[in-house]
């Protein structure tokens, strides 16, 4: 064997004989061909995969809704009575019974307390019995005058003694007058110890019991309850300088009808509300503005049927702000945030993505009112917000813009 056939072909290994050798080597470099094509298949697989773009993403457009709206300014109030009463003894003397129960509806006429009558009912027959003697000495002195008139005539009588009976008589009847009067003033301290409800209202609790001295009028009255009446109720809010301003303006250009002469409409949302429950309209505008919080006191009367409001309350008062005008109106879930800007994303003829810049107005049935930046054939997804991009191609699908179940109806002021 040549030297040239020793480096082509090494040693067979014990037990193999050249033919055998050879066999193997070519095996094996058949296997190492196969591997290779795969690998270069799988590579071209891959390249054809990452050149296939994905189809453009689904989203759902609608066309803003046109209508009438109103704005309406929102102002934060507080419930008052229109009418309240302290209950005060107005006699004094010990308190016999507590005749209603605490936080109850009371009418107006009934029985609250009972003060013991029993002074006051002596001193009213005292009284009877002193106007009885006055009218009795009044009887005697007219016909003492009378006599003494007949008499004059004959001379049997001075003028003198008929112008002492005279006066006798005008004395008689002037104690007459003071002793009716002395009699009702008894008559009104034995009504006064029934102390009634002067209004009709929810009555507090009672602070004195049964047993316990109380001080009339004469001495500083005592406290013993008090009513509020619940229906109507009033509302008291502040409105601000700036909005006042603007409300004038429309009242002067005729936009807006004044408070001060119409009982412009109202709503009120409780604490803990979605939406207004109650209505009512203007009652009251102050007539100056006040000067630490240059703020102007207004009034909303409330019916308030089911009592279920009371004075001391919070609610949230909403009032016209505009006269009705047209506007284009969407979704609120369609309207973005970009910074310090509100923008929504609008689908083009070619189907790409803009964000529009718009200028937002109030909510009114649960879509927002857009005041600039959009038009009426303009297309803006309402849905799939977060698979849109700007410059990007979607596939659209028509849908109509509906307002959102239970929103709470043209929430007014800034948004």
């Amino acid at each position: 064997m040549s030297a040239t056939d020793r480096t082509e072909y090494p040693a067979p290994a014990a037990g193999l004989n050249r033919e055998s050798f050879r066999r193997l080597a070519g095996r094996s470099a058949a296997s190492i061909a196969v591997l290779l094509a795969l690998a270069l298949g799988g590579c071209d697989d891959k390249a054809a995969q990452s050149q296939a773009a994905p189809p453009p993403p689904p989203v759902t457009v609608a066309q803003p809704v046109k209508r009438t709206v109103t704005d309406w300014d929102e102002f934060t109030g507080r419930f008052e009575a229109i009418e309240e009463v302290q209950v005060r003894a107005r006699v004094g003397g010990f308190v016999n019974s507590v005749e209603f129960k605490d936080g109850a509806i009371v009418k107006a006429g009934d029985l609250l307390y009972i003060i013991d009558p029993r002074p006051f009912e002596a001193v009213k027959l005292q009284a009877e019995g002193q106007l009885a003697d006055a009218r009795a000495k009044g009887e005697l002195a007219k016909r003492d005058l009378e006599r003494g008139l007949n008499l004059v005539q004959t001379s049997a009588v001075s003028e003198q003694v008929v112008d002492q009976r005279r006066q006798a008589l005008q004395a008689a009847r002037a104690a007459e007058t003071q002793a009716e009067g002395a009699l009702k003033a008894a008559q009104l301290n034995v009504e006064f110890t029934h102390v009634l409800a002067p209004i009709t209202g929810r009555v507090s609790r009672h602070l004195v019991t049964p047993g316990n001295l109380v001080q009339g009028s004469d001495g500083g009255s005592t406290l013993l309850t008090s009513i509020v009446s619940l229906d109507p109720i009033y509302i008291y809010f502040d409105v601000d300088e700036a909005t006042y301003q603007r409300n004038s303006r429309l009242w002067f250009e005729g936009k807006r009808p004044s408070s001060r002469d119409t009982p412009n409409p109202v709503q009120v949302t409780l604490t803990g509300e979605t939406k207004p429950s109650h209505e009512g309209k203007m009652d009251f505008l102050d007539n100056r503005l006040d000067v630490s919080t240059a703020t102007l006191r207004s009034r909303a009367i409330i019916p308030n049927k089911d009592l279920s409001v009371l004075p001391g309350q919070f609610g949230r008062v909403r009032i016209i702000g505009s006269a009705p005008y047209e506007a284009l109106l969407i979704p609120d879930t369609a309207i973005a945030t970009d910074q310090s800007r509100k923008i929504v994303f609008v689908v083009k003829d070619d189907n790409t993505v803009e964000a529009r810049p718009v200028v937002l107005g109030p909510l009114d049935d649960g879509l927002r009112v857009i005041r600039e930046g959009l038009k009426a054939e303009d297309h803006v997804i309402v849905d799939g917000l977060q698979r849109a991009r700007v410059g990007a191609k979607v596939t659209p699908k028509m849908a109509e813009a509906k307002p959102a179940a239970g929103a709470a109806p043209a929430a007014g002021g800034k948004p």
